[in-house]
Parts: structure tokens; C-alpha cells; sequence
């Protein structure tokens, strides 16, 4: 068994054929996805390219990326280039805020500076430096993401039993997720106290080959329900339930709403942010005001309820007292 404590090895990567043999932490995961996590300077690409070429194989015959692995198989994986040592910039041990852990899942509480992976430019993420001041645990995959300016409620499983059960939660709706977003706009009184939006959510690359998701017919049905909380002059406090878990879902129902989120550098108003984050401004705010502050699941193990909260980061809490403090809020800029 090797360091990782995952997989045993005859060889090792680069110019030799290695030979994987599954234990039990790995059991159940796709082929494509434990590729991934153990070549971790791999393009995605290429690991695919091997895939479908057939080098890869599993007791001795060829399978396609969904296979899912069983305890004991043995994966052939033929020599695979290796980015130079030097060049890999190693995570940093991190410890973040534990909302509850036991032997099955960690609840953190995500700061909203750090990334949840590496990506993208990002060399890591929560989940490399957990890993990283965790070098015993056998393993700690993330169950759900949050974007890099996300705060709030994160799920990590310790166990690919708990994986897999919180992933099938997911998938059936069974994991409530509810988010604090402070917007910038006017909220129709036909609304009431609560908006639902189904409008579907289709994913481009921008020119600059960022990921970005708009409001189009032949995009992915999205969900979400919006619940109002606190007016603020021309500002809102919102309350986001995600039905469905699109990339960037919150964010871009709301553009959509034309109620773009404070600080949110992708679908926001860029000059209302850039006002905001001025120093010695008020109400002032340098990041995005959306936070993932209740969690609701079933034990993967014992099916017990489970509630995380995060609190409201004080950053936003002193946002929204200087909002509600302002003598003057009805006749602030209009943006």
C-alpha cells in the first residue's frame, strides 16, 4: 500500500506500466474519477485519451470510463507523462472552521478567499489542504462545491459509503441547501414573500474561455425559490433555496431577476461593486454577499437528520448594519 494509503503499486508513473490494486476506499468509484485523483497533474484530457484508446485496463480486459471499480481489481495503466517535481506546487496544510465531524463526514465552514479544488488557475483548494493536514486519513473527498466566493456550509466525506449515499441525496432532492444573498433592485409586490424561479440554465465558455451559465430554452432545468427577508431601501436580503444544483444556479437566476448580487464579479453590476469596495466607503463590502448558511441531510450512515449552520460571516453582517443604519438609504446613488 502506498503512502496514500489508497492504492498499491508494482511501478510507478512515467516511463514504466503501473498496476493499481483497488482496496476499499476506492471500491464503487468510477474509473475516470479514480484516475483523476491519482494522477493529480494529469490533464483530464489525456486520461480520458487513454480510456477510450483501451491502454487502461482492468483485470486484463479493456472497460470504458463509467466502470466502476470493485474491491480488489487490479487497473493497468500504461506509462504516463509526469509533470517534473519541481514544477508542482505542493498545498499547504489548512485547517478551516468544523461545523461537525464524525467518522463518516466533516461540515466546514468555507472561508469566501479559497477556492474548494485546485483548477483553473487555482494551485489548491480546501480540499488539497485538508488533505494535506490529514496525511493519516484514509480518505476526504468533497461532496458538492461552492464557488471560490462562496462562504459557508461545505460537506466532506471521510468514507466512500458516505459518498455515494450524500451524492444519491443529492440527485433525489433530499439535500436542502439554503443560502443568504444580499441583491441590488426592486422586489415586485406580486411576489410576495417568496419567488420561485424555474428558468433553465445553459452552460458557454466566454471569449476569454471562462465558464459562465444564461437563462436559455435548451439549457438544463433549474430550480430555485427565493424568499424575502429584509428590505433595504434599494437593497434586499434574500433567502436562495437550490431545488436543483446548476454551476453558478443562485447567481444567474438573479442576474436573470435583474437583482444582481453584491460583489458577484461574473453576473453583478460591476460599477456598484466597484463603488462598494472602495475604501472607507458605506455600507461597504469587497467580496460577494451570497453564503451557504443551512444545511439539511440524512446520516449516510443511520438516516438520523442532520442541520449545519454556518453564521454570517461579520464582513456581511457589518454590510447589512450600515445599510440599515443609513438615515438617508432612500436617496442612495442609483446605479
Amino acid at each position: 500500500m502506498n503512502k496514500l494509503g489508497k492504492i498499491s503499486r508494482d511501478a510507478s508513473a512515467g516511463n514504466c506500466v503501473s498496476c493499481l490494486r483497488v482496496d476499499d476506499v476506492s471500491a464503487g468509484q468510477r474509473i475516470d474519477n479514480f484516475l483523476i485523483r491519482i494522477y493529480k497533474k494529469i490533464p483530464k484530457s489525456h486520461i480520458y485519451r487513454i480510456l477510450r484508446s483501451g491502454e487502461v485496463r482492468v483485470n486484463k480486459s479493456r472497460i470504458d470510463a463509467s466502470y466502476r471499480l470493485k474491491f480488489s481489481d487490479i487497473v493497468r495503466v500504461p506509462p504516463i507523462w509526469v509533470q517534473p517535481s519541481n514544477s508542482i506546487v505542493s498545498a499547504p496544510a489548512a485547517t478551516f472552521p468544523v461545523l461537525y465531524e464524525d467518522d463518516h463526514l466533516i461540515a466546514l465552514n468555507k472561508p469566501a478567499t479559497i477556492a474548494v479544488h485546485g483548477g483553473s488557475g487555482v494551485n489548491f483548494g480546501v480540499i488539497e489542504q485538508m488533505r494535506a493536514a490529514r496525511p493519516q486519513a484514509n480518505m476526504l473527498e468533497l461532496v458538492h462545491r461552492l464557488d471560490r466566493g462562496t462562504s459557508g456550509v461545505l460537506l466532506l466525506a471521510k468514507k466512500r459509503a458516505a459518498l455515494i449515499g450524500l451524492h444519491k441525496q443529492i440527485r433525489e432532492g433530499r439535500m436542502d441547501k439554503r443560502y443568504l444573498v444580499c441583491v441590488y433592485g426592486s422586489w415586485p409586490v406580486a411576489w410576495g414573500v417568496r419567488h420561485a424561479v424555474k428558468a433553465p440554465l445553459f452552460k458557454y465558455l466566454n471569449a476569454n474561455g471562462e465558464r459562465r451559465v444564461r437563462v436559455q430554452l435548451d439549457g438544463l432545468t433549474s430550480y430555485t425559490v427565493f424568499n424575502l427577508r429584509q428590505r433595504l431601501g434599494n437593497y434586499l436580503l434574500l433567502e436562495g433555496e437550490l431545488k436543483t444544483g446548476r454551476t453558478h444556479q443562485i447567481r444567474a437566476h438573479l442576474a436573470h431577476l435583474c437583482l444582481p448580487i453584491i460583489g458577484d464579479d461574473k453576473y453583478g453590476n460591476f460599477l456598484l461593486n466597484k463603488h462598494h469596495a472602495r475604501p472607507g466607503v458605506q455600507p461597504g463590502l469587497s467580496r460577494m454577499f451570497l453564503h451557504a448558511w443551512r444545511l439539511n441531510i440524512k446520516h449516510p450512515a443511520n438516516g438520523m437528520p442532520l442541520a449545519f449552520e454556518a453564521p454570517l460571516p461579520s464582513e456581511c453582517c457589518i454590510f447589512l448594519q450600515q445599510l440599515t443604519d443609513m438615515s438617508s438609504i432612500n436617496n442612495m446613488k442609483t446605479f
